[in-house]
């Protein structure tokens, strides 16, 4: 389930729709998700990253690049933040049951929580919040047995 926080921003972002981008980090070990508006920088990064490349006097593939950044799924979600995430995706992202959301900005993190603590100490604030939701999450709600 999309967090009220990451709901607004994500439904901002996508010209007030309720679709969520969800791709396969790049670098680490889970899934991260943004608005469509972040398709209209797409373009832009990968002429900066071409750009680049020819500066360093480095290979560059840009259809390659191009099929990677494009390669993620527009999935819907409802009023309540709850949405489903492709199976192939949940396994690249190594997804399990609980999930945490990390982040903000131009994107965020979907994480499964233990290989969020397997990440190193620059990722201490990120392992504390994920710890202290798990432990709430544990914790008996009122009116229930």
């Amino acid at each position: 389930m999309l967090p009220p926080a990451f709901r607004k921003v994500v439904r901002d972002s996508s010209h007030d729709s309720k679709i969520l981008c969800i791709a396969k980090h790049e670098r680490w070990d889970c899934l991260t998700g943004f608005g469509l508006s972040r398709m209209d920088e797409l373009e832009e990064q990968l002429d900066r990253e071409e750009e680049r490349a020819i500066r360093l006097d480095k290979d560059f593939d840009r259809d390659t690049r191009s099929a990677q950044l494009y390669g993620f799924m527009e999935v819907p979600f409802d009023d309540s933040g709850r949405f489903i995430v492709p199976e192939y995706l949940a396994e690249l992202g190594a997804l399990d049951e609980q999930v945490f959301f990390q982040g903000g900005g131009a994107f965020f993190t979907i994480w499964n929580p233990a290989k969020l603590m397997e990440m190193g100490d620059d990722w201490a604030a990120a392992k504390a919040a994920c710890k202290a939701l798990m432990a709430d999450a544990d914790k008996p709600k009122r009116g229930r047995k």
